[in-house]
C-alpha cells in the first residue's frame, strides 16, 4: 500500500514526494482489500450506516455473506472473468455488494448513472457488451427497453429478472474469489467527450491504491480513529465512488449513505448536524449552496475534500471561519484522478490568482486571465505543465497538464476505441486537455480547458449526446450546446439551434427530449434559435464562437 508512514509522519510536500514508493501487491483484488480482510479480522466492524427509509447498518461481514451470494448468483447465470456488470442504482449499501460481487468473479464492474434516459443507457450497454444490470427498480422499465441479452438483477420481485435480494442470499458454501492481478481490469466508467461518442475508461484493480496518497492528505491523515465518512456525490461518478466510498472500504471506515433526490443544502446540514460526519466530498456547486444558508453550530467535520473545479479564496475561508476545518482540493480526470492537490497544513495555499499569462502554443503571443490554485503534484506522481516540444513551461506561460505513465492511478485503455487511447497517452504523458500556469514554487494555476468539456455542478459534460438529442427532433437541423459561466455551478449548459424554415418549436419540447434520451442533469439550462451556426474551414461546428466572454 502507499507509504502511509511517510505521509503521515512529514509535513513538508517536497520531502513526501522525494520519499515516497509505492508498494503495490503484484495479486490483488479489490473486494479482498476492501472487505474481505476487515470480514475475516472484525466481521461486525459497521461499513456503511444508510438512512433511508428503511434506516440499515451493513458490517464488514454483512457485505461478504451479501456478495458472496450475489457473485455465486451472477455465476450461474454464466457471468465471469471479465464480464461487464453495469450497476445503475442511487447511493446504499446494494451498490457496493454489486461492486464487490463483480470483482469476485474477476468481473468489470460499470457504474452508470440513474438519471440517464433511454439513448444515454443504450449506448453504454451495446458499447461495453455488458452481461448483467443491476438496478433499481424505479430504473428497471428505462433499462428493460435496451438491455438487449443481458441479464436483469433488480430490487423488485418481477417476471424476467433476478431479484437482487433473493440472489445476495445464495448459498455461496464453497464459492473461491477469481484470483487477479493489480494491472487486471476492474472498473469501467463512462466520460463525455467533445468530438464523438463516450468512451468507457477501463481501469484496474491497483487504481484504488493510486488514489490513496491524495486521500490521506486531503482528509488530514486519514484515517483516523472516530472518522465517519459521507459524500451527497453520487457513486456512479468516479468522484463519489473513488474519492469516499470506495477508500472508506479500504481503510475500514464507517461511512454514511442514503437517496438525495436533490442536493438540498438545509437537509445536508441538517444531516451532517444528526450524524458524526467527520470527513466528507463535497462538490464545489455543493459547497457553493451550504455557503448561502446557515451553518448549524456543533458539527463534527475535520476535512472536507473537493475536486472537479477551482475554489476561490472566499470559499476557503468561509470552511475555516464558519465550517470550522479546511477545504481542500484536488484535480484529476475520470482517465487519472486525484494526481495534483492543494491541502492545509502543508503547503502554503494559494487559492487563485489574477495576472496576465502567456499561452506559449500559438506562434503569436496570446494574453489571458488565469485563476484557480490546483496545489502541487501529489506524492506519487509526476505531472508536468508543458508547452511546444513538450518542453516543460517557464513561469506565467501556459502549457498542458500532463501526468506521466505509468501511473497505478491511470487508465488501462479506453474502451473499443485504440484511436482515442492512442490519442490521449502520447509519447508517455496522458494528456488532460487541461491548460495551467506553473508558478516558481511549483504550484500549478488552473487557466481553462483545452476543449469543449462543460464543467457543470462538478460534471465534466461532453456536448456531443446533447446535440444528438436536440437533433433527433424532427424540427432541428442543427445543434450545437456549449457552457457559459455561472457562480453556483461554474458553468451552465447552453443549446444553440437551427431549426428547419418556418418550424417553430417551444423550449419546453426540446429540453424534455434531452431529458428522456440522455439525462435530467444534462438538460440545457438556456435554448437560443439561431439562422446558422459558425462553421470551421473543414465544415465543423466552431463552438468556441459560441462561448459566452
Amino acid at each position: 500500500m502507499p507509504n502511509r508512514r511517510l505521509i503521515r509522519e512529514l509535513d513538508d510536500w517536497s520531502a513526501m514526494r522525494a520519499g515516497f514508493a509505492w508498494d503495490i501487491p503484484q495479486a490483488l483484488n479489490l473486494a479482498e482489500v476492501c472487505c474481505e480482510r476487515w470480514a475475516r479480522r472484525d466481521p461486525d466492524r459497521v461499513a456503511v450506516r444508510h438512512i433511508g427509509p428503511p434506516d440499515e447498518i451493513w458490517t464488514f461481514g454483512d457485505l461478504k455473506r451479501a456478495s458472496d451470494g450475489l457473485a455465486v448468483a451472477l455465476a450461474g447465470k454464466g457471468v465471469g472473468r471479465g464480464d461487464r456488470v453495469a450497476i445503475a442504482m442511487a447511493q446504499n449499501p446494494r451498490v457496493l455488494v454489486a461492486h464487490l460481487a463483480a470483482w469476485k468473479l474477476g468481473a468489470i464492474s460499470l457504474p452508470l448513472f440513474t438519471l440517464f434516459g433511454e439513448d444515454a443507457l443504450r449506448y453504454r450497454l451495446r458499447d461495453s457488451g455488458a452481461a448483467a444490470v443491476i438496478v433499481d427498480g424505479d430504473f428497471e422499465e428505462r433499462v428493460r427497453a435496451v438491455a438487449g441479452d443481458a441479464l436483469i438483477v433488480s430490487t423488485t420481485d418481477r417476471a424476467g429478472a433476478l431479484a437482487l435480494d433473493t440472489a445476495m442470499a445464495c448459498d455461496a458454501r464453497g464459492f473461491a474469489m477469481a484470483q487477479t492481478a493489480a494491472r487486471d481490469p476492474a472498473v469501467m466508467i463512462y466520460t463525455s467527450g467533445t468530438t464523438g461518442d463516450p468512451k468507457g475508461v477501463l481501469h484496474a484493480h491497483r487504481f484504488l491504491y493510486g488514489h490513496l496518497p491524495c486521500l490521506e492528505l486531503a482528509y488530514g491523515g486519514f484515517p483516523k480513529t472516530g472518522d465517519l465518512g459521507w459524500t451527497p456525490a453520487d457513486w456512479a461518478w468516479i468522484g463519489g465512488l473513488m474519492d469516499m466510498a470506495v477508500p472508506c472500504l479500504f481503510y475500514g471506515v464507517p461511512q454514511m449513505s442514503h437517496r438525495f433526490a436533490k442536493f438540498d443544502p438545509d437537509a445536508a446540514f441538517a444531516f451532517l448536524k444528526r450524524h458524526p460526519v467527520t470527513i466528507s466530498f463535497l462538490p464545489p456547486t455543493a459547497l457553493r449552496l451550504l455557503r448561502q444558508t446557515k451553518a448549524p453550530t456543533g458539527l463534527a467535520l475535520r476535512a472536507i475534500g473537493s475536486g472537479g473545479e477551482a475554489l476561490g479564496g472566499d470559499l476557503l475561508d468561509w470552511g475555516r471561519e464558519t465550517l470550522h476545518c479546511p477545504i481542500n482540493e484536488f484535480y484529476g480526470q475520470t482517465e487519472a484522478n486525484l494526481v495534483v492537490a492543494a491541502c492545509d497544513g502543508v503547503m502554503t495555499r494559494q487559492p487563485g490568482a489574477d495576472s496576465l499569462s502567456k499561452r506559449t502554443s500559438g506562434a503569436d503571443s496570446l494574453f489571458r486571465r488565469t485563476s484557480g490554485a490546483m496545489g502541487l503534484p501529489v506524492p506519487g506522481h509526476d505531472v508536468a505543465v508543458l508547452g511546444p516540444a513538450d518542453k516543460p513551461v517557464s513561469g506565467g506561460e501556459i502549457g498542458e497538464i500532463c501526468v506521466a505513465a505509468p501511473d497505478p492511478v491511470m487508465m488501462l485503455r479506453y474502451w473499443n476505441k485504440p484511436e482515442a487511447t492512442a490519442a490521449k497517452v502520447v509519447d508517455g504523458w496522458l494528456r488532460t486537455g487541461d491548460l495551467a500556469t506553473r508558478q516558481s514554487d511549483g504550484q500549478m494555476i488552473f487557466h481553462a480547458r483545452d476543449d469543449d468539456v462543460i464543467t457543470s455542478a462538478g460534471y465534466r459534460i461532453g456536448p456531443v449526446e446533447i446535440e444528438q438529442a436536440l437533433c433527433a427532433h424532427p424540427d432541428v437541423t442543427m445543434a450545437a450546446v456549449v457552457g457559459w459561466p455561472d457562480p453556483i455551478r461554474t458553468e451552465i449548459v447552453v443549446a444553440h439551434v437551427v431549426l428547419r424554415p418556418g418550424a417553430i418549436v417551444d423550449d419546453a419540447t426540446l429540453k424534455a427530449l434531452v431529458r428522456d434520451k440522455v439525462s435530467a442533469h444534462l438538460v440545457p439550462r438556456q435554448i437560443h434559435r439561431r439562422d446558422s451556426l459558425p462553421m470551421t474551414a473543414t465544415g465543423k461546428i466552431l463552438r468556441r464562437a459560441l462561448r459566452a466572454p
